[in-house]
């Protein structure tokens, strides 16, 4: 046999003895490996990794909260509109991006008056119990309070059923809790 098969046919070996109840129980009273020496630091200008009772829904690659769409754009003109990497916030642990810096500033001073309701999430899937990712094009403006939707039909729900938004606001504690991104 060359050794180059016999080293497969070993490796192959050992894949499936991990795999079998002896192996695994063999592996489990190994000792733990000594831990890594040094720990890279993170990058202070990053966002940290969400967690469960994440409270804005973002985009997992980029950190962008309502994937980089001016939060304040939606109270000016009739749609949304993309946010600029030079008019860039972190607050609270999320990248905010603006179309321009008389933007940014007016988020900076009022956050709470441009956030989307419930983090971002659709309302409709929070009045039945789950976090469900919006479409941040998707969108309405009632009252104060800025909401995304995931669709059209859930949009248009939402504004003809007036109970959903108070179903929603019950469930928002509990929804928030298991939210997991």
């Amino acid at each position: 046999m060359k050794a180059a098969t016999r080293q497969r046919w070993i490796s192959l070996a050992a894949g499936f003895v991990s795999l079998s109840p002896i192996g695994q129980t063999a592996l489990a009273s190994t000792p733990p490996a000594a831990p890594e020496a040094a720990v890279p630091a993170r990058l202070p200008a990053l966002p940290d990794m969400p967690s469960l009772g994440e409270v804005m829904q973002r985009d997992l690659h980029t950190g962008l909260a309502i994937n980089g769409f001016d939060p304040v754009s939606y109270r000016l003109g009739t749609h949304p509109v993309a946010g600029r990497a030079e008019h860039e916030l972190i607050q609270d642990r999320f990248v905010w991006r603006f179309a321009s810096q008389a933007n940014l500033e007016a988020f900076r001073d009022a956050p709470e008056i441009y956030m989307p309701a419930f983090g971002g999430f659709d309302p409709t899937g929070i009045a039945n119990g789950v976090a469900v990712d919006s479409d941040p094009s998707l969108f309405a403006v009632v009252g104060s309070r800025l909401f995304l939707f995931r669709s059209a039909d859930n949009r248009q729900r939402f504004l003809r059923e007036t109970g959903l938004l108070a179903q929603a606001e019950r469930r928002w504690s509990t929804v928030l809790r298991f939210v997991a991104r």
